[in-house]
């Protein structure tokens, strides 16, 4: 093609046919440009091909690790919810031989340790790729908002509740306890050290109201994984 091209300006110069060489040179220069361009979009179309295709696996991919969150947060939510119950219970209960059992139970409610950890692996295959590969700007900051932000702020809220309980309220358990079944049942030598006034009851209280506080919390997160899912929904339908 190319020397069929040098061929035909050849003959239009040994003619002296300047100025159709001149269109002729100007024409060919044109088709030139046009086919770079093509390529140019060709290529561009490629890229965006590409592009989406990544967009979709890893957003797939994302969308699992955050049910897999979602579930362990429900769990954890459940979890506090039932402490909080039984340490109402606790708190409002007069201790006697027909309430020792019950408050067993409500104690065995009480101490659990439930810690969160955020699956993040496709989050960070994602941020080494570019967060700019997630074309809805929307989502795009809801997965920053959810990954850089409240998903640490979730972890610390379980881990401090933890810590808190291990510093005031098990060193009273570890002193009274006669018998402990995990997330079952706890006895106490006796069970009088949960009347008002006492210390066992303020340490009660303040594990009641990290809980509360933790549930807020993780309900905030609870929240924005919804809506993380239902954009992706609509970018991978």
């Amino acid at each position: 093609m190319i020397k069929f091209f040098r061929k035909i300006r050849q003959n239009l110069l040994s003619e002296n046919k300047f100025s159709k060489y001149l269109i002729y040179a100007i024409g060919e220069i044109i088709l030139v440009v046009i086919g770079i361009l093509i390529a140019l979009q060709l290529n561009n179309l490629n890229e965006e091909r590409k592009n989406r295709e990544f967009e979709k696996e890893i957003l797939a991919q994302i969308e699992e690790n955050l049910n897999n969150d979602k579930l362990a947060l429900k769990q954890i939510v459940n979890d506090f919810s039932l402490a909080i119950t039984s340490s109402e219970k606790v708190l409002r209960s007069k201790v006697s031989d027909k309430t020792e059992d019950s408050i067993k139970v409500w104690l065995g409610n009480i101490i659990m340790f439930d810690r969160f950890q955020p699956l993040t692996n496709a989050y960070e295959v994602l941020k080494s790729k570019g967060l700019d590969k997630i074309s809805n700007k929307k989502l795009r900051f809801l997965l920053g908002k959810y990954y850089d932000d409240e998903a640490s702020h979730m972890v610390k809220s379980t881990n401090d509740i933890e810590l808190t309980f291990n510093t005031h309220w098990l060193p009273i358990l570890f002193d009274e306890m006669v018998e402990f079944e995990f997330k079952k049942s706890v006895e106490l030598k006796d069970y009088k050290i949960l009347l008002n006034p006492s210390k066992a009851q303020n340490i009660l209280k303040l594990n009641r109201d990290n809980l509360a506080s933790g549930i807020n919390r993780l309900n905030i997160g609870l929240a924005t994984i919804v809506k993380i899912q239902n954009l992706i929904e609509e970018e991978i339908k």
